[in-house]
């Protein structure tokens, strides 16, 4: 085999349009609606999540197209459009609202709690391998949230010092990601923490307390670096 030593491969940065972020709702037809509300009138959360583990893994149309119709009937609200890759995992699904045009990516696990709040808007993207401690936790419109990022909203007490933290009183503090926000790859956001409108927040970074709107913050603990404005 020859290789032609003239030819000059180069890598340069490009910008495209925005393809999720500019995408119109597109309804989704009232039969899907009405199977999923036949579906949560006949079975229980339990039989629902086991007709869920039978699409759960799969890439094709039309199991994409189940898992949507069963999501809707497991969570307390799905909006139109949502896309859902394989692999996705739920807990107390009864719990969770979810607007219109969301994109959950593969291996996404949203673990809520039987008497927490989650509530994802209209136009939220989310990577695969997205960890969410769901039991107070409100993700704003048009906010975009990176592979493997990660919400704790919760954490023990670690009181009284005696006992295994393990076994000490959880303390649940509510996480907010304001309007149009985005979480890089890799970034954990920490109990009791709100990201604010149209901020960044970096790659890697772990944010322990608020960040202000339109501000970009990066590192371990995150801080701020500048404002996009």
């Amino acid at each position: 085999m020859s290789v032609d030593l003239n030819v000059v491969t180069t890598s340069e940065a490009r910008t495209v349009p925005a393809v999720f972020g500019s995408k119109k709702v597109v309804q989704d037809p009232s039969w899907e609606w009405e199977f999923a509300s036949s579906l949560r009138q006949t079975y229980s959360s339990q039989e629902l999540l086991a007709l869920f583990s039978r699409y759960r893994n799969e890439e094709g149309s039309f199991e994409s197209q189940m898992r949507r119709i069963i999501l809707r009937a497991m969570c307390r609200t799905a909006g139109h459009a949502l896309q859902t890759g394989p692999g996705i995992v739920m807990k107390h699904a009864e719990t969770v609202e979810l607007g219109d045009a969301v994109f959950l990516g593969s291996q996404t696990m949203i673990q809520g709690r039987y008497d927490g709040t989650c509530r994802i808007g209209n136009h939220v993207w989310i990577g695969p391998h997205a960890y969410f401690d769901a039991r107070n936790l409100i993700i704003e419109d048009y906010v975009g949230w990176g592979p493997g990022a990660k919400v704790l909203g919760s954490s023990h007490t670690g009181d009284p010092v005696d006992v295994p933290i393990i076994a000490t009183a959880l303390a649940i503090k509510p996480v907010v990601i304001g309007y149009g926000a985005d979480v890089g790859t890799n970034a954990t956001i920490l109990p009791g923490v709100h990201v604010g409108a149209n901020a960044i927040v970096g790659a890697g970074a772990v944010v322990t307390i608020d960040v202000p709107e339109y501000a970009v913050v990066a590192g371990v603990p995150a801080k701020i670096i500048r404002y996009r404005r």
